[in-house]
């Protein structure tokens, strides 16, 4: 028997019809490019007239170029902005292009890497950090960075490895810290539950519901930031689902697996330990799950077993995925499926190699330039330690969620989906709903977020900063701001319009929401049974 041919997570045929669709595009139409050419020559002559007049202009918001010589030497300032004027100008022209949303969404993908790459903040002669570390150095710092790119071509991962203090952070210690205990586990989860800090508690107790992709501890980081010790410190019961990282014993369990062994396992447990109905709250795609859930619960009568529902940073509609609409076709979900036959799961490193690659400039050449040009450490960052962190995904559930969720759209539909065997209506669902966005969210536009929230008439918040790091701001830090507005017109920009900013953490106002759907007080719930003390062992698994 021959060994089996090595498969890709991608269709190379599928990117090579969407670039040549663009391309074509382009060229059927000439009259249009005359025009975008008198418009790049105006576009030239004004950048030279100002380049060769010394006139500086504004600073762009670009933290490749931080560095003040970027913007007050005249040829370090021509140089950077002859790269942001080409750029410009070649994603304004591929946005013309022929395709389908997911051909042009290749498109822009594609040529994002190349401008990312040929960034002059890239490159040792045109980088004056770069030549300044040099000049200090007699040139060591290039022999190091040398050195440490060849670390990282014979670790086969393929990707930059960040290097920073690896005894900065230690799960259990220093981040995924907040005391508590495993209370309940099964294949799929362990369900934490944190130990009270006040005599008394609210009645309804919390149930935090995270991504697969990633571990439960981006709302446990270093405890001056860390949203689970904050809520417990403000009198809330915490429970946390911690997902199995899977192996290919867990190769068939779908979606619907994780919704009914998964979340609403974990809602039937909080309930049987508290007695009260449980306030869920959950991020990305755990957002997701429990809208499902919920909608489950609606479905099977059983709606008032939830008090509330807050979704941060979650999609429910998925007709506007943005750039990630690229791998949302065919040819790649086919290539996909046969990728994952072997395993039984996609890999945590394909992850993360994926989502560097959607935001290039912060999670891939930043460390470039950091690691191979300056041979310096990151700083240590309890965020970046838990992103790379990273879970695999099961088969099944991949297969389901990207075909009947990312491509066909299915939980926009009444009865579009059905948890085994029972159609679902989130439109159907009983319990009160807050959707939270993020302004600059990479990951779920807050656009869509907002059509999501009004598809299930929640109430809505968009919190400053993106995916990540909007989520994690400590009212102590006085970071980001939000903005709200009662109103829910049609489009996510009239919302914005008419929306009042604040400063500072959303996380108060949401505590004051939850107040709004239940403000008895209990006594502190002590844990008697534990299983183990959190964090537990299934998010130590490697």
């Amino acid at each position: 028997m021959s060994p089996r041919k090595p498969t890709l997570p991608f269709d190379p045929f599928a990117i090579a019809k969407a670039t040549s669709e663009a391309a074509m595009g382009l060229a059927m139409r000439p009259q249009d490019l005359l025009e975008v050419q008198v418009a790049a020559a105006k576009q030239w002559g004004d950048f030279w007239s100002d380049a060769l007049g010394g006139k500086a202009g504004e600073k762009p918001r670009d933290r490749r170029f931080h560095s003040a010589e970027w913007q007050d030497d005249p040829y370090y300032r021509s140089v950077r902005n002859a790269y942001l004027l080409a750029s410009k100008q070649l994603r304004d022209l591929v946005a013309g292009g022929d395709g389908d949303s997911s051909a042009k969404a290749m498109s822009r993908f594609l040529l994002d890497q190349y401008l990312n790459a040929v960034s002059p903040a890239n490159f040792a002669l045109t980088n004056p950090d770069v030549l300044k570390r040099t000049a200090e150095t007699n040139g060591a710092n290039l022999v190091g960075g040398f050195q440490n790119l060849v670390e990282d071509i014979m670790s086969g991962k393929g990707i930059v490895q960040r290097r920073t203090d690896a005894g900065a952070f230690v799960k259990g210690e220093t981040i995924a810290a907040t005391p508590g205990e495993v209370v309940f586990q099964n294949e799929l989860f362990q369900l934490i539950q944190y130990t009270p800090t006040t005599p008394k508690v609210a009645e309804a107790p919390m149930l935090y519901v995270p991504p697969l992709v990633n571990r439960y501890y981006m709302i446990d980081l270093a405890p001056e930031q860390s949203m689970a010790k904050w809520l417990v410190d403000e009198g809330r019961t915490v429970f946390v689902v911690s997902w199995v990282n899977p192996g290919p014993e867990h190769r068939d369990k779908g979606v619907e697996d994780y919704v009914v062994d998964g979340v609403i396992a974990a809602i039937d447990e909080v309930r049987r330990r508290t007695k009260a109905a449980p306030d869920l709250f959950a991020f990305c795609l755990g957002g997701t799950l429990v809208a499902i859930a919920l909608a489950w619960l609606a479905a099977e009568g059983r709606g008032k077993h939830v008090n509330s529902a807050t979704l941060i940073g979650s999609l429910v509609d998925f007709a506007d995925m943005r750039d990630w609409s690229a791998f949302v076709h065919e040819g790649h979900l086919d290539a996909l499926d046969d990728h994952l036959e072997k395993a039984g799961y996609i890999d945590s490193l394909e992850l993360q190699r994926l989502f560097a690659a959607m935001r290039a400039n912060d999670l891939i050449w930043s460390s470039v330039v950091q690691h191979y040009l300056l041979d310096k450490p990151a700083p240590a960052s309890d965020l970046l330690t838990w992103f790379e962190d990273g879970a695999r995904i099961p088969a099944a559930f991949l297969k389901s969620y990207n075909r009947d969720l990312l491509l066909n759209n299915r939980l926009k539909e009444p009865a579009g989906f059905a948890v085994r065997g029972t159609p679902i209506d989130l439109a159907k669902i009983a319990a009160p709903m807050l959707v939270i966005a993020l302004k600059d969210d990479h990951v779920s536009a807050w656009e869509a977020v907002y059509r999501g929230a009004r598809h299930i008439r929640a109430d809505f918040i968009l919190g400053g900063s993106g995916h990540n790091a909007g989520v994690i701001n400590p009212p102590s830090r006085n970071k980001h701001g939000f903005w709200t507005n009662v109103a829910r017109p049609e489009t996510a920009e009239e919302w914005l319009a008419a929306a009042d900013r604040h400063e500072g953490s959303w996380w108060p106002l949401w505590t004051q929401w939850l107040d709004g759907h239940g403000d008895k007080s209990v006594p502190a719930r002590i844990i008697k049974d534990g299983i183990e003390p959190a964090p537990g062992s299934y998010v130590m698994m490697a």
